[in-house]
């Protein structure tokens, strides 16, 4: 699965959890931008593992600031 089909499917899964409808670009940060709450993003990274059968460990989870670091991050638990 190459970035862009990875960034198709995280999109799908951002929607519900978008609730402002911002447009979301690669340097779109989560807690700034978006306005995640911890709780929010546990939900969404806990959709992002089962959507793709992967662990992001808390490390990784706090390095991602920012919505392209993510499809990033997915591309290289995926082997891409």
């Amino acid at each position: 699965m190459d970035r862009a089909e990875i960034d198709a499917r995280i999109r799908g899964l951002i929607e519900p959890f978008n609730k402002k409808g911002i447009s979301v670009g690669d340097d779109t940060t989560f807690a700034g931008d978006l306005e995640f709450d911890s709780l929010t993003v546990m939900d969404f990274v806990a959709a992002i593992e089962d959507e793709f059968d992967i662990i992001i460990s808390m490390n990784q989870q706090a390095e991602i600031e920012n919505y392209g670091q993510l499809v990033d991050a997915v591309c290289k638990l995926q082997g891409d």
